[in-house]
């Protein structure tokens, strides 16, 4: 996968969100997501297979439930390290040279 295409991926608001939470708690279930975000099933798991088509996600079946984590260590820091930086960027174009 190349960089652009991951960052294409994970650029939406929804799907950050769960990568955010995959980050707290190693596995959830579409169930988790859909009660701590408050939004819709469907929307869930529309995003859910996103990620997992673009290899961020993997997912294994744990009796009825499909419980996902993210699929790899590397891709773990990863997105710590973009999480990071996200927060820094507001304080970073917080004075009059940002576009």
């Amino acid at each position: 996968m190349n960089g652009i295409y991951l960052l294409k991926c994970i650029c939406d608001e929804t799907r950050f969100e769960i990568l955010e939470m995959l980050q707290k708690k190693s596995e959830l279930c579409v169930n988790d997501f859909v009660e701590q975000m408050e939004k819709d099933q469907p929307l869930i798991s529309h995003h859910l297979k996103t990620l997992k088509k673009c290899g961020i996600v993997k997912s294994r079946e744990e009796g009825k439930k499909s419980m996902y984590s993210i699929s790899s260590n590397e891709l773990s820091e990863l997105l710590t390290n973009v999480t990071k930086a996200s927060k820094k960027i507001p304080v970073l174009c917080s004075d009059d040279n940002c576009c």
